[in-house]
């Protein structure tokens, strides 16, 4: 047997029709950049999270960016976050010329550990960036107690999350900005890159307008110093369709979820399942499980027609590009911990079930 980890041909596949007849259109019309499918799949967004406010852009890197400039992040400032995340989450903190502050991380959840983070406040820290590693939301309660007392701000990179939901509500409701990412592998993935950030803060998300169109106002007249961080019409247009089935989409992915667990717990009790807090869901943006044998359990499923992923294989305090920031291994000893352990398993809307019969097969075979 061989597995597709994303299935996303056989995703387009489902929906070709659809799909081929809004690019089409867009072809037609001829508007490629903020045509009119830009602004409906920012009411759609608004309508499926409740959210005041959806500003689509280029990337969830871009929306990140944004995010910042909008809250006016400045050089020197310092950003509270998690080493333990792809690199955009820093990689943007730093480009702004602000200084990346990281906290470890909870190891049932992945997540920021928020008993950790008021000890690294000082007078420079501006805001925090939680991320809602692999679909499931930090404790934003927690977070949010702590940026009210200290004036921060609070985003949410949701890149893997959308769709998710904590204590029954959306993430934008429990921040200041919540981002997202439209990668193709992404739950909610268009056919390139894209992104997104919501708010419920109108003045926020005018200024983030403005911002990705290099701080326009008006044509030809600039308020701020901006990014071309557009959302390209066409990809709008296969958001559109893709939105429309996304609710069923995340149920299939709880199912499987669910699946694997199941299965998997009983192969073996040297797999660390993932945890999904009672109060929160999970977007299953990835299945993530832990071992003690991951290289040799990875090339074990390759033989065996199972790709696998990890996610991530090194904390970003010890990646050559923040060497400048003065971290050393074993700074944040539960996020290298788990960067060891960590691996991705196939996880799409559309495994059948002999599918994770078979993977959850082989990994308890191989798995120590």
């Amino acid at each position: 047997m061989k597995i597709d980890f994303a299935k996303l041909t056989y995703q387009y596949n489902l929906y070709k029709n659809e799909i081929d007849e809004a690019i089409a259109k867009v072809l037609n019309h001829g508007k490629y950049i903020m045509g009119p499918e830009i602004n409906e799949l920012e009411e759609k967004l608004c309508e499926f999270t409740g959210s005041k406010n959806a500003v689509t852009c280029s990337s969830g890197t871009d929306a990140l960016l944004l995010a910042m400039m909008a809250l006016d992040v400045k050089e020197g400032d310092e950003i509270i976050t998690t080493p333990f995340t792809f690199i955009a989450t820093a990689e943007t903190i730093a480009l702004l010329k602000a200084k990346p502050v990281f906290v470890d991380i909870d190891e049932t959840t992945y997540n920021i550990d928020p008993k950790k983070i008021e000890e690294k406040i000082t007078s420079k820290t501006k805001g925090i960036i939680s991320v809602s590693l692999y679909g499931q939301p930090s404790d934003l309660d927690e977070i949010n107690k702590i940026a009210k007392k200290h004036n921060l701000f609070h985003i949410v990179d949701g890149a893997q999350s959308f769709g998710a939901t904590y204590k029954q509500k959306a993430e934008v409701h429990n921040c200041d900005i919540y981002t997202t990412s439209f990668f193709p592998a992404k739950p909610l993935g268009c056919y390139g890159d894209g992104g997104a950030v919501l708010t419920n803060n109108d003045e926020l998300a005018q200024k983030m307008k403005m911002l990705r169109v290099h701080g326009q106002n008006k044509r030809y007249h600039h308020k701020y110093i901006g990014l071309g961080a557009r959302l390209d019409t066409i990809q709008a247009a296969i958001l559109l369709v893709k939105l429309k089935y996304y609710k069923k989409d995340l149920k299939l992915r709880q199912e499987v979820a669910n699946k694997y667990s199941e299965k998997l717990k009983m192969k073996s009790e040297k797999i660390i399942l993932p945890f999904v807090k009672e109060d929160r869901t999970s977007a299953w943006a990835q299945y993530s499980i832990r071992v003690n044998n991951r290289d040799e359990l990875q090339t074990k499923l390759k033989e065996a027609g199972i790709p696998s992923a990890v996610h991530y294989p090194m904390p970003l305090h010890l990646q050559e590009c923040f060497s400048y920031l003065g971290y050393k291994k074993g700074d944040f000893p539960v996020a290298e911990k788990v960067s060891k352990e960590i691996m991705s398993l196939p996880m799409n809307p559309y495994l059948n079930d002999e599918e994770i019969e078979y993977i959850a097969k082989k990994v308890g075979e191989f798995a120590q």
